[in-house]
């Protein structure tokens, strides 16, 4: 073999080798990147999952308070196939009263924490009673309706 094909061999050689360090310093550094983006996420999710059971264990209170009758019992009329609004009998304007002014309240700091625009919140709030009322009216638990949770706002649809 020649000198200059001795040379070449050996930046080329050189060459594929600094490339594959360069590959593979890159790819080092991109997973931690990926890590650390997939534990923002996963952070980022058990905080709206715990910002949703909150707010399901404060409308579950609201609902008991109102209505006068515990929990476990309010679940099993509901699992029976009572609507919420036939279990509060004459306290279900009330009901639907404290479930909107509440619904409000998180619309009103969904706004303010900057994660819907205000004109998204008057959207929602446009049909709230009406909304509300149907979730009361609605029979849920062993009759189907619903997605098998029990309680108020656990329904049909995305918007629980």
């Amino acid at each position: 073999m020649s000198s200059n094909k001795k040379i070449a061999a050996v930046v080329l050689t050189t060459l594929a080798l600094s490339l594959g360090t360069v590959s593979v310093a890159n790819a080092a550094q991109a997973k931690p990147k990926s890590e650390a983006a997939k534990a923002e996420h996963d952070a980022a999710r058990a905080e709206h999952k715990a910002a949703h059971e909150a707010n399901h264990q404060a409308r579950e209170a609201l609902v008991v308070s109102i209505i006068g009758i515990d929990e476990a019992t309010i679940k099993s009329r509901l699992k029976a196939g009572e609507t919420l609004g036939a279990i509060a009998g004459a306290k279900k304007s009330a009901l639907i009263a404290a479930l909107v002014a509440e619904a409000t309240k998180n619309i009103d700091a969904a706004v303010a924490a900057g994660k819907i625009t205000a004109a998204d919140a008057a959207s929602h709030k446009a049909g709230l009673t009406e909304h509300v009322t149907a979730k009361v009216d609605a029979v849920r638990g062993a009759k189907g309706e619903g997605d098998g949770k029990d309680g108020p706002g656990h329904g049909k649809g995305k918007n629980h």
